[in-house]
C-alpha cells in the first residue's frame, strides 16, 4: 500500500521526495452504544481496517487532499487563509476540519502541504471512516510541522471539536478515542464523561 499511495503521490505531485507514510485504524464498539454522547460508558476496539495516507510539507500557503478511493473529485485545493467548509471540498472538510481545530486550538499550521489517502472502511459501515481520517490527519499535523506537545487523546478530542464544530455533527469522543488510543488485541473501557479508561484483552482469532 505505500508504495502504490507514493506512485500516486509522485504522479500528483511530482515525486514523491520526502513524502512520509501514516496510518489509523477504523473501530468498532463492542458494548455502549449511543452512550459516548450521554457521558456514559463505552467499550470499542480498534481494527485492522483504516486509512492510509502520504504526505509532504509545501513552501507556500495552499493544501491539496486526494483520496484513491474518491478519484473523481480530483485534486481538492484549499487554502490556509480560508479555512471555511465548502461544499465543492466534500470528503475533504474532514481533513480540513482538523487544519482549521489546530488553529482554534493554538497551534496554527505555517504551511500548506500535499495529502494522499486510502482506506479500506466501507463508508457509511459504522466503523468510524471519518473519525479514522480525522485521527490520521492530526498525527500528519503534528509530525510534519513538529508540534510536540499534543497527545493521542488531544488529537481525539481535536478530532472530535472539527466533526462537532467545522462539520456539524455532534458525535461524541468515542469514535476517535478508539481510533488514536487502540491497542493491538486489546479493547478499551472508556467513561466518556471523564475520559478514564482501561485495556482489556480481547483476541479475537481470525478478525
Amino acid at each position: 500500500m505505500k508504495q502504490k499511495l507514493f506512485d500516486k503521490f509522485a504522479e500528483l505531485f511530482g515525486n514523491s521526495d520526502g513524502v512520509n507514510f501514516y496510518f489509523s485504524p477504523g473501530r468498532v464498539n463492542l458494548i455502549g452504544e449511543h452512550t459516548d454522547y450521554n457521558g456514559g460508558h463505552v467499550f470499542p476496539c480498534a481494527l485492522t481496517l483504516g486509512t492510509y495516507g502520504a504526505a509532504r510539507k509545501r513552501e507556500d500557503r495552499k493544501i491539496h487532499f486526494y483520496s484513491m478511493n474518491l478519484d473523481s473529485f480530483g485534486v481538492v485545493e484549499a487554502s490556509l487563509d480560508d479555512l471555511t467548509n465548502k461544499k465543492e471540498y466534500n470528503w475533504a472538510n474532514y481533513p480540513l476540519g482538523v487544519v482549521w481545530a489546530f488553529a482554534e486550538k493554538g497551534h496554527p499550521i505555517s504551511s500548506g502541504f500535499d495529502m494522499v489517502i486510502w482506506g479500506n472502511i466501507p463508508n457509511g459501515s459504522g466503523l468510524s471512516s471519518s473519525a479514522s481520517l480525522e485521527v490520521l490527519t492530526g498525527v500528519i499535523l503534528s509530525d510534519l510541522f513538529d508540534i510536540k506537545d499534543l497527545s493521542m487523546t488531544d488529537l481525539a478530542l481535536i478530532g472530535q471539536y472539527s466533526e462537532n464544530n467545522f462539520n456539524g455533527c455532534n458525535c461524541g469522543i468515542m469514535d476517535q478515542f478508539a481510533v488514536a488510543m487502540g491497542k493491538k488485541d486489546h479493547a478499551i473501557f472508556l467513561d466518556t464523561a471523564t475520559l478514564d479508561y482501561e485495556y482489556a484483552p480481547c483476541v479475537l482469532d481470525g478478525a
